[in-house]
This record gives C-alpha cells, sequence and structure tokens, in this order.
C-alpha cells in the first residue's frame, strides 16, 4: 500500500416505518457514521466519539466481524485494517445505529477484499443480516426507500425527489429493539390487515403526490405498532395531541423508538421546537434533513500484489 493512502465510508442514519410502513419503508437521515481505513498489522479500531468506546477495538468490533463475514461468504480473507470509526447517530434510539454498522461492515468488506459488490448485492445482504430491508436499505441508497423482504428476496424502490425537515426527539433513555418488538402482536385479523395495509399504501402515495396533510393522518393512524409501543413511549402520544398544533402536519415513531420524528414544513422549525420544549424539556430536539446519496466511499485500499 502506498504510504498515506487511506479509504474513507461514510454512511447515514436512517428512521422506519413512517408509522404504517411498518419494515417496508426506511428514509435516510444526515446523521453520520464514518470510517477511516488504512492496512495495519493487525485489527485495531480506534473510537474518534465517546459512545463507541465501550465498544470492542480489535476484530470482535461488529463493524470488523460484519466485514469478516461478509468476505468469508465469498471465500475471501480480509488483511487487517486500523480504522478510525466516527459518529454522531444516537446508539439505541431508533435511528439505525445498528444498520448503518451493518452497511459500513459490508463496505469494508467490499473495499478491503475487493469484492465488488453491486448495491443490490449489498442489500440483499445487509437486510438478510438486518431481518428487514427498510434501515439498510436507506442507509445504501439514501432517500426515502421501499422495500420487501420475501424469504431470500429483496426488492426496493428509491425515491430522492421528496424533501421533508424532519425533528428528532430524542429522550436520554435507550430503548432496545428487542424489547420494542416485545410488546407487539404476534397476529392480526384479516380484516384489521387490509385496513393497515390500506394506511400504509396511501402514506406512500400522500408522500409521492406532495400531500403532506394526509401524510401525516396516515402516519397517526398506524395499526401496526404504534398503538402498542406507546406504553414503552409516552411522549408519543404527547407529541401527538400536541405537535400537530403547534405546526407539525406529521408525527410518527422513529423505528422501535424511542425517537419521535415531528414532520414539518420549511421554514416552521424553530417555531415547533420552541413550543415542544416546555412540554418535553428533558429532551433533546434535533432538526434534520435527508440524505440523499446513502453510502459512500473514498479514496482505496490497494490489494496486496
Amino acid at each position: 500500500m502506498n504510504e498515506g493512502e487511506m479509504l474513507f465510508i461514510k454512511v447515514p442514519a436512517s428512521t422506519a416505518n413512517l408509522g404504517p410502513g411498518f419494515d417496508s419503508i426506511g428514509l435516510a437521515l444526515n446523521l453520520y457514521l464514518t470510517l477511516e481505513v488504512v492496512r495495519s498489522d493487525c485489527w485495531e479500531v480506534i473510537p474518534l466519539t465517546d459512545e463507541l468506546k465501550e465498544f470492542p477495538q480489535d476484530e470482535r468490533n461488529f463493524i470488523v466481524k460484519t466485514a469478516i463475514e461478509v468476505a468469508e461468504s465469498f471465500q475471501t480473507i480480509l488483511s487487517p485494517c486500523e480504522i478510525k470509526v466516527a459518529s454522531n447517530i444516537p446508539l439505541a434510539r431508533g435511528l439505525g445505529s445498528s444498520a448503518s454498522a451493518i452497511v459500513a461492515g459490508i463496505e469494508l468488506a467490499d473495499q478491503v477484499g475487493d469484492l465488488r459488490l453491486t448495491k443490490q448485492e449489498k442489500f440483499e445482504i445487509a437486510s438478510k443480516m438486518e431481518g428487514h430491508p427498510d434501515n439498510v436499505g436507506a442507509s445504501l441508497f439514501g432517500g426515502l426507500v421501499i422495500g420487501c423482504q420475501l424469504g431470500e428476496e429483496v426488492d426496493a424502490e428509491t425515491i430522492h425527489s421528496i424533501d421533508l425537515e424532519v425533528l428528532a426527539v430524542i429522550p436520554e433513555e435507550e430503548l432496545l429493539t428487542k424489547s420494542s418488538r416485545g410488546v407487539l402482536p404476534s397476529t392480526l385479523s384479516f380484516g384489521e390487515a387490509v385496513s393497515a395495509g390500506a394506511i400504509s399504501n396511501l402514506l406512500v402515495a400522500a408522500l409521492l403526490s406532495g400531500n403532506l396533510e394526509l401524510a401525516g393522518k396516515m402516519m397517526k393512524k398506524d395499526k401496526y405498532h404504534q398503538p402498542y409501543r406507546k406504553e414503552l413511549v409516552p411522549h408519543l402520544q404527547i407529541l401527538e395531541e400536541q405537535a400537530y398544533e403547534l405546526g407539525a402536519y406529521g408525527v410518527a415513531l422513529s423505528g422501535a423508538g424511542p425517537t419521535v420524528l415531528c414532520f414539518v414544513r420549511p421554514g416552521e422549525m424553530n417555531a415547533l421546537i420552541e413550543g415542544l420544549t416546555p412540554l418535553l424539556p428533558e429532551m433533546c430536539f434535533l432538526p434534520l434533513e435527508i440524505d440523499k446519496e446513502g453510502s459512500l466511499c473514498t479514496g482505496a485500499i490497494v490489494t496486496d500484489a
């Protein structure tokens, strides 16, 4: 490898579901996990942000383990690297931190192992690892991603023409996806499933046509997960009752929570924050925008001759 050569990997955060798009709709957000990668004699992960210091800093690190696993599935052994990792994606808050790490690991395997994977191949691998296509699809492709995973087959449509401004309302407490999934029902009746599907279909149509009020209405009518998760995320009820009055057109639990997203029109963000702060003073209010690029890799790692 040439002196000073470095690979840079950048993966956006994501939100999933947007209400009724359960396990199928993802949206990329402008928070990022970044990796600076150079060749080394051994695997070493150097955390540049405090939250990441709790994780293993060798080949046991989740990103490295993911990369090694992916490479091995293609009969490739990765050369060790030193990786400087930074992230401003809050952990265990429903903003796709695990999905971004999976995508980063796949990108690392692809670049270091010279696998030459297509985006679709990366998407299929990531969806299988994550168990659903929404978060990983958004982190890979950017924009709004609508995905369907049936067995080994994964398909998605990506829309980059939508512009949304989002206020993330983030509590200090973590909420693990496993706990949040534990409150969901195991079945829905046929009638409930038809109704829930219709709401999800209309959400997508409203987003694509720019009918934001209708999109917000459908977010609130979700039947798949939000009614059951309100016991774990009590501020969702407060935001559904108050945010619309303060200028938001939509409110949705971000992924499994506990972050809640408020969707606002351009120019109305500050007024919404000012109105919500006295109601939820313990929360962090973070204005966000859509990332439309998805995961990016720049620079290069030269394979050994």
